[in-house]
Protein backbone atom coordinates (compact mmCIF):
# COMPACT_ATOMS: atom_id res chain seq x y z
CA UNK A 1 0.00 0.00 0.00
CA UNK A 2 1.74 3.49 -1.15
CA UNK A 3 0.30 5.95 1.39
CA UNK A 4 1.30 9.36 0.02
CA UNK A 5 3.99 11.16 3.17
CA UNK A 6 2.48 14.48 4.05
CA UNK A 7 -1.39 13.89 4.18
CA UNK A 8 -0.48 10.60 6.34
CA UNK A 9 1.77 12.61 8.77
CA UNK A 10 -0.93 15.39 9.26
CA UNK A 11 -3.99 13.09 9.60
CA UNK A 12 -1.91 10.84 12.04
CA UNK A 13 -1.05 14.20 14.03
CA UNK A 14 -4.95 15.29 14.50
CA UNK A 15 -6.17 11.90 15.62
CA UNK A 16 -2.99 12.29 18.07
CA UNK A 17 -3.75 15.43 19.14
CA UNK A 18 -7.41 14.34 19.53
CA UNK A 19 -6.60 11.41 21.91
CA UNK A 20 -4.46 13.60 24.01
CA UNK A 21 -7.45 15.89 24.51
CA UNK A 22 -9.69 13.08 25.43
CA UNK A 23 -7.38 11.66 27.78
CA UNK A 24 -6.99 15.29 29.32
CA UNK A 25 -10.69 15.38 29.84
CA UNK A 26 -10.44 12.33 32.05
CA UNK A 27 -7.99 13.72 33.61
CA UNK A 28 -9.68 17.13 34.65
CA UNK A 29 -12.62 14.79 35.53
CA UNK A 30 -10.48 12.88 38.23
CA UNK A 31 -9.09 16.37 39.40
CA UNK A 32 -5.44 15.84 38.00
CA UNK A 33 -4.97 19.31 36.65
CA UNK A 34 -1.47 19.50 36.08
CA UNK A 35 -1.25 16.08 34.80
CA UNK A 36 -4.20 17.53 33.16
CA UNK A 37 -2.29 20.95 31.15
CA UNK A 38 0.73 19.11 30.29
CA UNK A 39 -0.93 16.65 28.19
CA UNK A 40 -3.36 19.42 26.80
CA UNK A 41 -0.86 20.91 25.65
CA UNK A 42 1.02 18.29 24.08
CA UNK A 43 -2.49 17.85 22.33
CA UNK A 44 -2.25 21.73 21.29
CA UNK A 45 1.26 21.31 19.82
CA UNK A 46 0.25 17.78 17.51
CA UNK A 47 -2.88 20.09 16.15
CA UNK A 48 -0.41 22.92 15.12
CA UNK A 49 1.72 20.38 13.61
CA UNK A 50 -1.01 19.21 11.95
CA UNK A 51 -2.31 22.58 10.73
CA UNK A 52 1.49 23.43 10.04
CA UNK A 53 1.14 20.15 7.10
CA UNK A 54 -1.75 21.37 6.42
CA UNK A 55 -1.23 24.61 5.19
CA UNK A 56 2.11 24.25 3.75
CA UNK A 57 1.02 21.10 1.65
CA UNK A 58 -2.34 23.59 0.22
CA UNK A 59 0.32 26.54 -0.21
CA UNK A 60 3.06 24.53 -1.85
CA UNK A 61 1.43 21.97 -3.35
CA UNK A 62 -2.42 23.03 -3.82
CA UNK A 63 -6.11 21.78 -3.25
CA UNK A 64 -7.00 18.26 -4.28
CA UNK A 65 -9.82 18.72 -6.67
CA UNK A 66 -13.17 16.65 -6.77
CA UNK A 67 -12.61 13.07 -8.40
CA UNK A 68 -16.17 12.04 -8.61
CA UNK A 69 -19.23 11.98 -10.15
CA UNK A 70 -20.52 14.87 -11.58
CA UNK A 71 -24.05 15.01 -10.37
CA UNK A 72 -22.27 14.25 -6.51
CA UNK A 73 -19.88 17.83 -7.09
CA UNK A 74 -22.61 19.36 -5.18
CA UNK A 75 -22.69 17.63 -2.41
CA UNK A 76 -19.14 17.59 -2.26
CA UNK A 77 -18.99 21.71 -2.23
CA UNK A 78 -22.16 21.44 0.18
CA UNK A 79 -20.10 19.32 2.73
CA UNK A 80 -17.07 21.03 2.04
CA UNK A 81 -18.32 24.47 2.76
CA UNK A 82 -19.47 22.64 6.13
CA UNK A 83 -16.36 21.25 7.03
CA UNK A 84 -14.59 24.30 6.69
CA UNK A 85 -16.85 26.67 8.60
CA UNK A 86 -16.44 24.05 11.66
CA UNK A 87 -12.55 23.70 11.37
CA UNK A 88 -12.46 27.00 11.66
CA UNK A 89 -14.74 27.18 14.52
CA UNK A 90 -13.01 24.37 15.92
CA UNK A 91 -9.21 25.73 15.80
CA UNK A 92 -10.96 29.74 17.27
CA UNK A 93 -12.60 27.80 20.28
CA UNK A 94 -8.98 25.38 20.81
CA UNK A 95 -7.62 29.30 20.35
CA UNK A 96 -9.58 30.44 23.00
CA UNK A 97 -9.68 27.93 25.51
CA UNK A 98 -5.78 28.04 25.65
CA UNK A 99 -5.50 31.42 26.12
CA UNK A 100 -7.97 31.49 28.77
CA UNK A 101 -5.93 28.38 30.58
CA UNK A 102 -3.22 30.54 30.10
CA UNK A 103 -4.95 33.62 31.75
CA UNK A 104 -5.77 31.30 34.67
CA UNK A 105 -9.32 31.90 33.97
CA UNK A 106 -10.29 28.99 34.73
CA UNK A 107 -14.38 29.38 35.25
CA UNK A 108 -14.24 30.76 31.31
CA UNK A 109 -12.22 28.37 30.56
CA UNK A 110 -14.62 25.86 31.48
CA UNK A 111 -17.71 27.40 29.89
CA UNK A 112 -15.78 27.79 26.78
CA UNK A 113 -15.31 23.87 26.74
CA UNK A 114 -19.48 23.57 26.99
CA UNK A 115 -19.10 25.09 23.79
CA UNK A 116 -16.49 23.70 22.62
CA UNK A 117 -18.71 19.81 23.40
CA UNK A 118 -21.02 21.61 21.02
CA UNK A 119 -19.09 22.30 18.11
CA UNK A 120 -17.76 18.74 18.97
CA UNK A 121 -21.83 16.89 18.56
CA UNK A 122 -22.49 19.18 15.11
CA UNK A 123 -18.53 17.71 13.72
CA UNK A 124 -20.04 14.23 14.49
CA UNK A 125 -23.19 14.63 12.93
CA UNK A 126 -21.20 16.44 9.83
CA UNK A 127 -18.93 13.81 9.69
CA UNK A 128 -21.84 10.42 10.09
CA UNK A 129 -23.43 12.59 6.84
CA UNK A 130 -20.29 12.66 4.93
CA UNK A 131 -19.74 8.85 5.43
CA UNK A 132 -23.47 8.33 4.23
CA UNK A 133 -23.07 10.25 0.87
CA UNK A 134 -20.18 8.36 0.46
CA UNK A 135 -21.70 5.04 1.17
CA UNK A 136 -24.50 6.03 -1.42
CA UNK A 137 -22.00 6.99 -4.28
CA UNK A 138 -20.34 3.46 -4.06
Amino acid sequence: MNLPLLPTLSTSFIVISAIFIAIGWVLIANNKPKQHKKVMITAAVFALSFFIIYMSRTIFIGNTSFGGPEDMKIFYTVFLIFHIILATTGAVFGLVTLTLAFKRNISKHRKNWTCHKCYLVLHCYYRSCCLFITLCTV
